[in-house]
Formats: C-alpha cells, sequence, structure tokens
C-alpha cells in the first residue's frame, strides 16, 4: 500500500509543470497539507499561493500533503515530492477552507501518528500551524489541536511566521509559542494572549502576485492558470463569509494583471474573486487577454454586472456554463440579505448568456435564509421559470439549472447571531422547488441538508467540538452524530437559536476589524428587510475596518 502511494505522488510529479522540488539539506521543512484531495485542494488558489510563499525562501522546503482516500480510510500520508511521512517534517501547515476539512485534520494526524492535542506534543513531534477563512472567523472548534493560527490573509502573517520559525524551530516549544503569540494576526489556543488577535491583511495587492503555482490536468480546471483578480466585497451581503472576512475589497491594477497572467499567454485563465466582474477595468481586462489569444473563464459573476464584452470573451474561450447567484427569489429576501439585484438585471444577464449561446445558465439559491417564508419558496420557482423562459426566446441552446444550498450562519457575519432552519423544513422547501422545476425541464441539485447541519455546528461552535471530531474518527453522518451523543452535546444549542446580542460568542478570542456594533445594525435591518449601501470606494469608516 505504501508503494502505490508512492507511486501515485511520483506519476502526480510526472503530469505536473512547475512543481517545486528541493534538496531537504540545512533547509526547514514544512509539509503544507490540504486535508481534502489532490483533486480539490490543486483547484484551490490559496493553497498555491502558500506553497509558493513558502518555497520562496531558500532556507524552506515546502510539500504538498492531501487526504488519500483507500477503503474508506486514509492511507499514511506521503508528501508529493519527496514521498515522506508527516514525522520528517518540523512544521506542518494546515491550510482549510471548509468546516467538514476538520474530520480530515484528525484523520491525517491519526493516520500518522501524531498526538492530536498541542499540550499532549513536545520537541519531538512536529509544529502544527493553520490557516484560512473558516479559522480567520472562528477557530475554536480545533484550536486543541494546532500550536498556532493565522488570522487574516497570508501575505500579511506568513513573512513574519516564517522568519520567526525558521530561526526557533527544534527549540523549547514553550518559548516558540510564545514568541509566535507575539506576532500580529498570530493566535496561540494554549496561551492567554493581550485581547483579540487582529484579523492582518494586505493594504496593497499590486505588491504581491497571486498566481497558480503549479499545473495539472488532475484537477476540475485542468491545467488552468489562475489569476487573482480582486479580493474581498464590497456588496456587504449579510450571510458572505468572503465579503466580511476579506474585508476591505481591494484589486490588482489592469497593468499587473495582465503581467501576472502572461505565463497564460494564449491558453487558458481563470479570473478568481469573490467579486471579479466589479474590478473597474474588467472588460479592458477581458479584450486585452482575448487580444493576446488567451481563452479566460469566471467562477461566477453577479447578474447585475454582467457585460455584453465578458459573456462574449467567455463564448469566444469556450465556456460553457455561467453561474449567476441571486441567493433568494423574491426581491423582498434580497433586500433582506442585503443582496440587491433586480429582477430585471438578472433576466437581461440571462439574456445576454443564452445570446451568446452558451450551453448552461447556472442560478445559486439559498434555502432556510433568515425571514423566509412561503411566499419566498414560491418566488424561487417563479423567477426562475421567468429566467428559463427569457432563455427559450433564443432557441432553448442554454439550459437553466438551479443549486440549492440551506443557509449556514457564520461566525463574522452579521448573520452570525441568527438561527439556522430546521432539517425537516429545508427538505420540505427543496421538495417543493424540486416538485415544480424539474417537470419544466430544469435539473435542481442541492447541497446535504445533513451535512450543512454538521458544518453549522463547527461554523459557530466551541473548543468541546474537538472532543466530538476526535470521537467521530472519520466523516460519516453516522459517526458525528454517536460522537455528539457521547460527548453529551446538543447541535440544537449550536444552530437553532437564536443568539442574544449580549451573550459572549465562542470565537471572541479573534477580531476580524468588523465592529460588533456594525453586524448587529446590519442584523437588525436584515429583520426589518432593509438594505444597506455598497462600500464606496474611498472614505468610508461605517464597519470599522478602513
Amino acid at each position: 500500500m505504501v508503494w502505490s502511494d508512492i507511486e501515485r505522488n511520483r506519476r502526480r510529479l510526472r503530469r505536473e509543470r512547475g512543481a517545486i522540488v528541493k534538496d531537504w539539506g540545512g533547509r526547514l521543512p514544512v509539509a503544507l497539507i490540504y486535508p481534502n484531495s489532490y483533486y480539490l485542494g490543486m483547484s484551490s488558489l490559496g493553497f498555491q499561493t502558500v506553497y509558493g510563499f513558502f518555497n520562496g525562501f531558500d532556507t524552506v522546503v515546502c510539500e504538498r500533503v492531501f487526504v488519500e482516500e483507500a477503503s474508506g480510510e486514509v492511507g499514511a500520508p506521503l508528501s508529493v515530492e519527496s514521498q515522506r511521512p508527516l514525522g520528517d517534517f518540523a512544521i506542518l501547515a494546515f491550510s482549510i477552507s471548509f468546516e467538514l476539512d476538520y474530520f480530515n485534520v484528525v484523520r491525517l494526524l491519526n493516520a500518522a501518528g501524531i498526538p492530536l492535542f498541542a499540550e499532549q506534543r513536545d520537541e519531538r513531534h512536529p509544529l502544527i500551524i493553520a490557516g484560512g477563512p473558516c479559522l480567520t472567523a472562528n477557530p475554536e472548534p480545533v484550536a486543541p489541536f494546532l500550536d498556532a493560527i493565522a488570522i487574516g490573509e497570508g501575505e500579511a502573517v506568513l513573512p513574519a511566521l516564517t522568519s520567526l520559525l525558521m530561526d526557533g524551530a527544534g527549540e523549547d516549544r514553550r518559548a516558540l509559542l510564545k514568541a509566535l503569540s507575539l506576532l500580529p494576526g498570530v493566535y496561540v489556543p494554549a496561551l492567554k494572549q493581550a485581547g483579540p488577535v487582529q484579523r492582518q491583511w494586505a493594504r496593497n495587492l499590486d505588491d504581491f502576485a497571486t498566481t497558480s503555482a503549479v499545473l495539472t490536468p488532475d484537477t476540475d480546471l485542468a491545467n488552468m492558470f489562475l489569476v487573482e483578480v480582486a479580493r474581498g466585497c464590497g456588496r456587504g451581503c449579510r450571510f458572505c463569509l468572503a465579503g466580511f472576512a476579506f474585508r476591505p475589497f481591494r484589486y490588482r491594477s489592469l497593468g499587473k494583471l495582465l503581467e501576472q497572467a502572461k505565463p497564460a499567454q494564449g491558453a487558458r485563465v481563470g479570473l478568481v474573486g469573490a467579486a471579479v466582474a466589479d474590478h473597474p477595468q474588467i472588460d479592458e481586462l477581458v479584450a486585452a487577454l482575448r487580444s493576446a489569444g488567451t481563452r479566460i473563464s469566471v467562477s461566477s459573476l453577479r447578474a447585475d454586472a454582467v457585460t455584453e464584452a465578458m459573456i462574449q470573451a467567455l463564448a469566444e474561450s469556450g465556456t460553457r456554463t455561467v453561474v449567476l447567484a441571486p441567493e433568494a427569489g423574491a426581491e423582498r429576501l434580497r433586500c433582506a440579505i442585503n443582496k440587491v439585484i433586480s429582477e430585471e438585471s438578472l433576466l437581461r444577464a440571462a439574456d445576454i448568456v443564452a445570446k451568446h449561446r452558451l450551453s448552461q445558465l447556472k442560478l445559486y439559491y439559498m434555502l432556510g435564509l433568515p425571514t423566509e417564508t412561503e411566499q419566498d419558496i414560491r418566488e424561487l420557482v417563479r423567477l426562475t421559470l421567468a429566467v428559463s423562459e427569457t432563455v427559450a426566446r433564443w432557441g432553448n441552446r442554454t439550459r437553466v439549472s438551479v443549486n440549492v444550498s440551506p443557509f449556514v450562519p457564520k461566525a463574522g457575519t452579521p448573520f452570525q447571531w441568527l438561527p439556522m432552519e430546521q432539517p425537516a423544513e429545508l427538505e420540505r422547501r427543496l421538495s417543493a422547488i424540486t416538485s415544480a422545476l424539474r417537470p419544466k425541464g430544469i435539473k435542481v441539485s442541492g447541497e446535504s441538508v445533513a451535512w450543512s447541519v454538521v458544518q453549522g455546528v463547527l461554523a459557530r461552535g466551541d473548543r468541546k467540538l474537538s472532543r466530538a471530531l476526535v470521537r467521530a474518527k472519520n466523516p460519516s453522518l453516522a459517526a458525528w452524530r454517536r460522537a455528539l451523543e457521547e460527548e453529551n452535546i446538543k447541535q440544537e444549542a449550536y444552530l437553532y437559536r437564536a443568539i442574544p446580542f449580549t451573550e459572549p460568542l465562542p470565537w471572541v478570542a479573534v477580531e476580524s476589524g468588523v465592529e460588533a456594533g456594525y453586524l448587529r445594525r446590519e442584523a437588525e435591518r436584515a429583520v426589518g428587510g432593509r438594505a444597506s449601501p455598497a462600500c464606496p470606494p474611498t472614505g468610508c469608516h461605517l464597519c470599522g475596518v478602513c
């Protein structure tokens, strides 16, 4: 089995372009771990960026590790570059994007024979650090497993953290943790720090290149060169973690983007960002890339930012699917969540997509949003049918499909205090949507309600959940529910109640920079069905970040 794992990693290396293989002599060995599959991990631009950053130090050797399944179990984890086990590395650095990957953190450490809890480890064991959006919002469910956690963006935290690790790795662990706790944006769960750890963020994106480090055919993006166009979002959707954990909205200059996209000239480039179409020169960027023979792709577009030039460029690039995310069918509910998109804008965007003969228009909705009613479900169906009718006027070349995800309250957003809808009601509403749309030829898919509940518990959870993660041993619903019962933990306490504004939240040890008073006001405006304006380009101090 070990030999097959080694061969798999060697095959991957042969198929990759850009992998960095270094001699270990005299270098600090760092295992960069994506706690999910190679297929998903290599599609993550954040993961690739950190890989490139660590390897930018001549005194560091950084190798990648992923979760590899074998009959439902994780095999002994080996690095891709040198096929070494985790115990050979001085630093294990987890890049965690999703709460459900917490299960795999436990599984990987178990498989490597490394004690799970930080208090059980000493100088004989690797130092374990982690970062990622969900940890920036609420690190507590996995905090007992980690020695240090980066709160915020890698470009702002990693330089000082890496320098300190190069000097102190292998030395007195307590002294190293104390030194780490003094760095801005570094949370050391074992120590009492002076006030909440403040999220760190990069002021000027032009100072950094956030692009693919390694290209591989073995991902959904298949050799696509990724370039981050913008970071954060100023629209203020009240459910959105990215919109608050990555404030303020920033974008790279047109010149820098064209310079960073040069390696993809004549090939395919993926434009990445929570609000790509909000870049003030997006049409100029697309035109310049196309004139250089570069094909382009984007993850999703905001309906009111769709332009003829953008869709034409996507069509010419061979893009088959465009994703629009109205999130809710009723304008009233879109105002409540601050996704202020008019029906007219959505239908206009659908018309442009169909006009350019793209194969599929996918609509993303959320289910169980705060203040959602039965009428809102009917409005979702009506709006989807209106989009389908708009598309059909062009001869049914473009199929309409729908993806529905249960709303999960996220720490650090205005909805962090609001309850999640009961699973039975979510299933009933999803069934009603499916029954109404499928007979019309519209495919409906949805995220698992049961797993969304688990995600919600972990998103608003505390340190008690670490014990349940250890007991669960593997990511199955049955194992998780049994673990909660054995630990006498009621998931209802985390999910199905509104948290009073005066109640201390589990994640008080970290702060995003967005003032709690601002988040409270936004939650109150949501319940009242009132929208708020988007962040202006400059001169705004309402939320406290700028």
